[in-house]
């Protein structure tokens, strides 16, 4: 589920979600914003893929280990 296949598209992987979070991270937000905001976009079909709040929970560990985003002070950021 980290990377496509052929029955998992870009969109619902963890991968193709990690690129969608770091869209989003052009200044610092919580956990919670970053969630309220994939569900307005996926609502509105901005994004195509379905994820849980456990999917989003994974996708931030796999961004911090990659060493994409921080956490500081309660909020995540990009690194640069």
């Amino acid at each position: 589920m980290i990377l496509p296949t052929k029955n998992i598209n870009f969109s619902k992987s963890l991968l193709g979600f990690g690129s969608y979070i770091l869209s989003l991270l052009d200044s610092s937000q919580s956990i919670d914003d970053l969630w309220q905001q994939y569900r307005k976009d996926y609502k509105k079909k901005k994004y195509p893929g379905k994820h849980t709040f456990d999917n989003l929970i994974m996708t931030l560990i796999f961004l911090y280990v990659a060493g994409c985003i921080l956490e500081q002070d309660g909020l995540i950021k990009r690194c640069v």
